[in-house]
């Protein structure tokens, strides 16, 4: 119950409020200490769920319990993928006096993910969408650890069963390495968001911050949006052309878009990819990423890395239902 408040919770020190509520006089100190504990059992629960779906002579099993699970239902997966920062204590934390130059603070990325299925998507009265469920993997760690982590998780969802696999994300490089290393025959989605904002950086280096730039940019957003990718990395291929013949100041930013584009010319098409019912946008991953950082980035906190990561593991482990794990044997 302690660790359990601590995950719903601002702080520690809230967590403690909360707990004199239900009855129990402790401390934020009591409560930092049992989930410390109970993470540390969390995440070596983590990995061995982990190992067991990627590992190919148990892969089968989890496949199989995620079969009877979904049952004869027909859906496709959707993968989201980001990266978000987070305080830790540098290797000087705590260097006296106040003025001395040091290393106090250090900022590390977190590497976070989701899955869900695109059936369960739903909007509410005020037509704004919602997801019924969606499962989550964050760590601190490289694009490979997150990558095993996401892939496993995916797999007890349904990945080996979804008629359609897709990922949905911006153009970070890490991100897409995942993809190809993890999930290549899933299909690619650019986040649209992030690709709008590649033709807008080129209209305001063409026109400034003029009605004109908006009356470049709104056409090439429109092809973009319905399925005429190609036109749009055309025109750009053209402006390139265009700007070095006249020796544009514009020239080296308009080549650098044009590269984004061509680098990611497969996953731009928003039209099919929307019929299918698959998002054009990573909204459910950038709410995830502001929702984690609600809880591991308030003002005065400074982490630990053991710190940060046993309360993310319960953290995931509440939102992914694996919160009964911790507690009950194995053996039960």
């Amino acid at each position: 119950k302690l660790c359990f408040t601590a995950t719903q919770t601002g702080s520690y020190e809230s967590a403690a409020q909360v707990a004199q509520k239900w009855g129990v006089e402790v401390d934020d100190s009591t409560i930092q200490w049992h989930v410390q504990q109970a993470g540390v059992r969390a995440r070596a629960q983590c990995e061995e769920r982990t190992d067991v779906a990627l590992d190919p002579s148990t892969r089968g099993q989890v496949v199989e319990r995620a079969s009877v699970e979904i049952g004869r239902e027909r859906f496709s997966l959707v993968l989201m993928l980001d990266g978000w920062m987070s305080r830790y204590r540098g290797e000087q934390w705590g260097l006296k006096p106040a003025d001395a130059p040091g290393e106090r603070v250090a900022w590390h990325e977190i590497k976070s993910g989701i899955v869900f299925r695109i059936e369960d998507q739903a909007k509410n009265q005020s037509n704004r969408g919602s997801l019924m469920r969606k499962y989550y993997v964050s760590m601190r760690g490289d694009a490979q650890a997150i990558g095993r982590r996401l892939h496993a998780e995916a797999l007890r969802r349904g990945l080996a069963q979804a008629r359609r696999v897709y990922v949905v994300a911006d153009g970070a490089v890490w991100i897409w390495n995942v993809v190809e290393d993890r999930f290549s025959h899933a299909i690619g989605v650019l986040d649209f968001y992030h690709a709008s904002q590649q033709l807008w950086a080129v209209a305001k280096d063409l026109y400034g911050e003029t009605a004109q730039a908006r009356i470049w940019v709104e056409p090439l957003l429109h092809q973009l949006r319905h399925g005429q990718g190609s036109t749009v990395v055309e025109g750009l291929e053209q402006l390139l052309h265009k700007c070095r013949s006249e020796q544009h100041a514009s020239t080296p930013v308009v080549a650098t878009k044009l590269e984004y584009f061509n680098k990611h010319r497969e996953r731009i098409d928003y039209e099919k990819t929307s019929a299918q019912g698959c998002p054009c946008g990573s909204g459910a991953m950038e709410s995830t990423c502001s929702q984690l950082q609600n809880r591991f980035k308030r003002t005065g906190q400074f982490w630990t890395q053991a710190g940060h990561s046993a309360l993310m593991e319960l953290e995931i482990a509440r939102r992914n239902g694996d919160w009964f794990d911790i507690w009950i044997p194995k053996a039960a």
